[in-house]
């Protein structure tokens, strides 16, 4: 039994297997080489000394009548009984200890095969318990080869891989090397276990700002949205639920020390952090740093589509290589996103409308003081003009074309509130439609409207005698002084 027993320490010192365990392969090893000698293993028993490493392999056997012996696996005469047992009576069991020398060596052999096998499946499912817990967590370790793009990582205990599509495309791996990565995941497979890890995932860089800034564990600052095109950049949202805390600042820390920290352990991967901010132009305008934003338009908030403009030497900026800079800022906001220069943005036709709606929205209005802010309305009360703002409602000319089926499905409008917002629209703004496939109505139109002022050009006005306030025709009485009125006319001298 001395090969079995080194063979099964050997492999429990190697892999970490405690005492007890040991303990336990023994038994079921010891069990298997009885089976194997005596056909059957119901009334195997196993000791063993941990310390001593001595093991003890018993027979419980049942006592019968002399010459009345049947199972000599199960059974023993009284006269043997005797011999071991003083005491012993039939119909009562006794433990026969068993020379395991009997044993033949195919026997051992199967036990010492067995024992690893047990151990395997021991091991498996303690080190799967272990990295099961370490899922989403950062592991350090060590390369150890690569093969056909993949890499194998020694994590101690075990081993860990680092697939193609996980690593970062601008990072060189070198047997030998240490390696932080993300354990993505951890499943029980055929030929072991399979730890999965990743240096690609926005998480992983997640991860690395969690260790770097306390701020964000103890929950002052939270990290929005991450996201991320491995290698080249990464843009990352972060509010505060401290208003004397600043997210961006505390990511940064003091002279940048903890975001180049980050920076250094990604190779000089790109990062912005950026403030999250519930309106949606302010948050697109933070979402296209390190560019400076002009002005962002809401073309269509149900599609979520907007329009960014930048100065001429601010677009490069804006997109991005290959357009790494938009595309991230689509991804974080979750808005698609047309940037244009000022000048592009006046040629389009989007500009003309926009210019157009803003000048005819007020009967009258003065363009020094046009209303343009859906909060510069009367009668809609704080928390509505919030609702509306966190839906990127900012501008009258964003909500002017919604219809009440658009408006009810903006969370937290109640009926009423549909119908204070459409009953203030209709109070205070005019919108004037412009019918461009029936040419003729519109001309017909155009008409009416000249004859209109015609008629009001003929319609003449007179000064008061005594105070001076105008006065038209047909008038008794001055509507500012109240003295009675008579128009006369005179009749021109014909040449």
């Amino acid at each position: 039994m001395t090969e079995i027993l080194e063979a099964v320490q050997g492999i429990a010192y190697e892999k970490g297997i405690n005492a007890d365990l040991i303990r336990q392969v023994i038994q079921e090893v010891m069990k298997a080489a009885y089976k194997k000698h005596f056909g059957t293993d119901e009334n195997a028993l196993v000791e063993f000394d941990v310390l001593s490493g001595t093991i003890n392999v018993y027979s419980r056997k049942e006592v019968v009548a002399d010459d009345d012996l049947y199972d000599p696996v199960a059974e023993i005469e009284l006269k043997d009984a005797l011999k071991i047992d003083p005491q012993a009576k039939v119909g009562q069991f006794i433990e026969v200890k068993i020379d395991t020398s009997e044993f033949d060596r195919m026997d051992v052999m199967n036990a010492r095969q067995k024992a690893k096998q047990i151990l395997r499946d021991i091991l498996k499912d303690t080190l799967f318990s272990e990295f099961k817990d370490k899922v989403n967590e950062i592991i350090i370790g060590y390369i150890r080869r690569e093969r056909n793009g993949t890499i194998y990582v020694d994590l101690g205990k075990a081993e860990g891989i680092l697939p193609k599509k996980n690593q970062s495309p601008k990072e060189t791996y070198r047997p030998g090397d240490k390696i932080k990565c993300l354990v993505q995941e951890v499943k029980k497979a055929p030929t072991g276990l399979q730890i999965i890890l990743t240096r690609r995932d926005p998480a992983f860089v997640k991860k690395l700002f969690e260790l770097e800034v306390p701020e964000i564990n103890d929950g002052v600052v939270i990290i929005h949205k991450i996201v991320r095109e491995a290698g080249f950049r990464t843009k990352i949202a972060v509010r505060s639920t401290k208003e004397d805390v600043d997210p961006v600042g505390a990511c940064v820390g003091l002279k940048g020390s903890r975001i180049q920290n980050v920076m250094k352990e990604l190779e000089g991967e790109r990062i912005d952090i950026l403030r999250y901010d519930p309106d949606p132009q302010t948050y697109i305008a933070h979402a296209l740093s390190s560019a400076k934003v002009l002005q962002v338009i809401i073309t269509d908030p149900v599609k979520k589509n907007a329009l960014a403009i930048v100065n001429e030497n601010d677009l490069s900026l804006a997109i991005g290589k290959m357009g790494t800079n938009v595309k991230l800022a689509n991804r974080l906001v979750d808005w698609n996103i047309d940037v244009r220069t000022e000048q592009q943005f006046a040629e389009m036709d989007i500009y003309q409308d926009y210019r157009a709606a803003a000048n005819e929205l007020f009967e009258g209005g003065d363009e020094s003081e046009l209303i343009t802010e859906i909060r510069q309305l009367d009668g809609i009360s704080e928390r509505v003009l919030d609702i509306l703002e966190q839906n990127g409602y900012i501008y009258i000319e964003n909500l002017i074309n919604l219809k009440r089926e658009d408006l009810e499905k903006i969370n937290g409008l109640s009926p009423q509130d549909i119908d204070t917002i459409l009953r203030v629209l209709e109070e205070n703004v005019e919108v004037i439609y412009e019918d461009r496939d029936n040419e003729e109505e519109t001309e017909s139109t155009v008409e009416e409207e000249i004859e209109e002022q015609d008629d009001s050009e003929e319609t003449e006005e007179y000064a008061c005698p005594e105070c001076g306030f105008p006065v038209k025709i047909g008038m008794s009485n001055c509507p500012n002084c109240g003295v009675g009125l008579k128009f006369e006319y005179e009749e021109e001298d014909e040449e």
